[in-house]
């Protein structure tokens, strides 16, 4: 069995009574960051016109196979360079 499978079926086994300390264990384990998305409230507010725009020119750009920005010209608009990354 892969390590996070067995996790898994760990977890599903814990006992009603230590769920919450299960919980509160397993959350010391993950990233800050990404414990914060997970934690995080959905989006749920509706696109403004700009938006739904931006995202359709984004999508025709892909679809033709165009890359509009590359990753240093997103930088540099940024003001970083990749040295700033490391």
């Amino acid at each position: 069995m892969a390590d996070r499978q067995e996790l898994h079926t760990l977890v599903d086994h814990v006992r009603e009574s230590d769920i919450a300390s299960a919980k509160q264990y397993l959350r010391t384990l993950v990233d800050p960051f990404e414990l914060a998305l997970l934690m995080a409230e959905p989006d749920d507010e509706p696109l403004t016109e700009t938006e739904r725009a931006a995202l359709e020119e984004a999508n025709a750009h892909r679809q033709r196979g165009e890359h509009p920005l590359s990753h240093e010209e997103v930088l540099r608009e940024l003001g970083f360079t990749e040295s700033d990354l490391r």
